[in-house]
C-alpha cells in the first residue's frame, strides 16, 4: 500500500536479510578458516572482522523479527503514521480593534 510517505513509513524484509546474513556469515566463517589453514594472518582478520560485524546484524534482525509487528508487520497491518517533528506553530495574539 502507497500512501506517499514511503521513506519515512518504511518496511525492512527482515526475513530476507536474516537469510542473506545467514548466507554471509556462512563464507565469513568459511573465509576466516580458509586464510587462516593459509597461512594468510591478514586475510583470515579481514575475514573474521566481517564474520563478528554480520553476527551483530544477524542479532539485530532476529531482535527487531523477534519484537513483532511493530518491526515487521504484516499485510494486513498499514503503515504507521510518521511522528510529526516540527515544533508547533505559535502565532502572536490577536489584538482586538486592529
Amino acid at each position: 500500500m502507497r500512501t506517499g510517505s514511503e521513506p519515512r513509513t518504511a518496511r525492512s524484509a527482515l526475513r530476507a536479510r536474516f537469510w542473506l546474513s545467514l548466507w554471509g556469515l556462512v563464507w565469513a566463517l568459511a573465509g576466516t578458516v580458509a586464510f587462516a589453514l593459509a597461512g594468510r594472518p591478514g586475510w583470515a582478520a579481514v575475514c573474521g572482522l566481517l564474520w563478528l560485524v554480520v553476527t551483530v546484524d544477524t542479532a539485530v534482525i532476529l531482535r527487531h523479527i523477534r519484537q513483532g509487528p511493530h518491526y515487521q508487520p504484516g499485510r494486513d497491518i498499514p503503515p504507521y503514521e510518521p511522528a510529526d517533528r516540527r515544533p508547533p506553530v505559535r502565532r502572536p495574539p490577536e489584538h482586538p480593534g486592529s
